[in-house]
């Protein structure tokens, strides 16, 4: 009989029911969307970091990170190398070396970081191949070849086949100089990548460092992140007098975006639940107070206060109960089209999301447990936002009731 009654009620004055429902529909769907767009984001940078950057863990000499003296290689690296690739976990796991110093072009000078790589394999690791934009990928058998950043060759005014001289220090803390041809310009979504990376081969830097063929840095990529914690403590068991870290210790602000994301996010989905419910009330509150006198016979010939309270809270979920679905809905759809086509920022804040490391393209996603949270939450608002109008009915005595015009 409430429900009966309730559906009813809400008809009464269409107009204001569906403003209400509308504000439900697209505050629900902003919400969603919202939440969509900031996980892909999120998923994108964790993917991008993980595939083209740091991978899931490194190792690395205890004091090399510090200064990044040249002097500080992992000893018997290759031997190393060779018993991670072995592991059921690992997809491949790549050996580089580094050195700081100038790069000097005819007409410009800047600073650089200079990795050494095996070619194929760091592919394998990083598909630094899939940057190029301009000439070619480094092969094994090249000799005194580069690939630059597109920024730092800007910004040093060479081009493909463009000859620039790498100054560092060596093991020996002696200044070793070398000329090299630009042999590829790649471009990332992470500008700073750009700026400072230089790629070369790994024999040629290990000839000028005096490295012995070994590596300051081995870089693993895994099959699933789930083995990144314990394949990094079964290393760290094993190679105790090395330092082993894993992705999220690399680079602490992406783990800590990750793990807050949930928090942040509720935290956004209630404020907009918090605005819808003060609509809500508003238009409920308007509601009861309009049925004043009628509330009063309804409770002369019997009605009881419980059932007036329950009727209004009644009236209230089937509101939102009517809306709710259909803004999930239109949320899902619309998250399942753009997950497909992509949203393109490139024309308004490439820059801008390059300088933070995130592409301008974003794949907006959301796993199908977060519709159910949000569902949970929606019947939460409303069932708060019903509370005071049904009080106000509730505190109502017929007598009094039925003399209000």
């Amino acid at each position: 009989m409430l429900f009966v009654l309730a559906w009813k009620n809400i008809w009464r004055n269409p107009v204001r029911s569906l403003i209400v429902m509308t504000a439900v529909v697209l505050g629900i769907w902003v919400g969603v969307f919202m939440f969509a767009y900031v996980f892909g984001i999120m998923d994108q940078r964790f993917e991008d970091a993980i595939g083209y950057e740091i991978s899931h863990l490194q190792i690395h000499h205890p004091e090399f990170n510090k200064d990044h003296r040249p002097e500080f290689f992992i000893k018997n690296s290759n031997i190393l190398l060779d018993s991670i690739r072995k592991n059921e976990y690992v997809t491949n796991a790549s050996g580089r070396l580094f050195a700081l110093g100038m790069v000097a072009a005819p007409r410009m000078s800047s600073g650089g970081k200079f990795i050494g790589i095996d070619p194929v394999i760091e592919n394998e690791v990083t598909q630094l191949a899939s940057l190029v934009r301009e000439g070619e990928y480094l092969a094994t058998e090249d000799r005194n070849k580069i690939l630059i950043g597109k920024k730092l060759a800007d910004r040093l005014k060479v081009k493909i086949r463009s000859k620039v001289v790498l100054t560092f220090l060596n093991v020996n803390n002696e200044l070793v100089s070398a000329a090299f041809r630009v042999k590829g310009i790649f471009k990332s979504h992470n500008s700073g990548l750009e700026e400072a990376n230089l790629y070369l081969n790994k024999k040629n830097l290990n000839k000028l460092l005096g490295t012995e063929g070994e590596a300051h840095e081995i870089a693993v990529l895994l099959k699933n992140n789930d083995h990144t914690l314990p394949f990094v403590e079964q290393l760290r068991q094993s190679q105790p007098q090395l330092l082993t870290r894993s992705w999220n210790e690399l680079a602490p602000e992406l783990g800590l975006m990750i793990d807050s994301l949930d928090s942040y996010m509720i935290i956004f989905i209630s404020i907009i639940m918090l605005a819808l419910s003060f609509g809500i009330i508003n238009t409920m509150l308007m509601s009861v107070l309009e049925r004043v006198r009628e509330f009063g016979m309804l409770m002369s010939i019997g009605m009881s206060h419980w059932r007036l309270f329950f009727m209004v809270i009644i009236e209230t979920f089937l509101i939102v109960g009517l809306a709710a679905p259909i803004g999930l809905l239109l949320a899902r759809l619309t998250v399942a089209w753009l997950q497909q086509e992509g949203i393109d920022l490139t024309a308004f804040y490439e820059e801008t999301y390059a300088s933070l490391g995130f592409k301008p393209i974003i794949y907006p996603h959301l796993e199908t447990i977060y519709y159910f949270r949000i569902l949970i939450m929606v019947a939460i608002a409303a069932l708060l936002s019903s509370l005071y109008p049904a009080y106000t009915a509730f505190r109502l005595e017929p007598v009094e009731a039925i003399r209000k015009i």
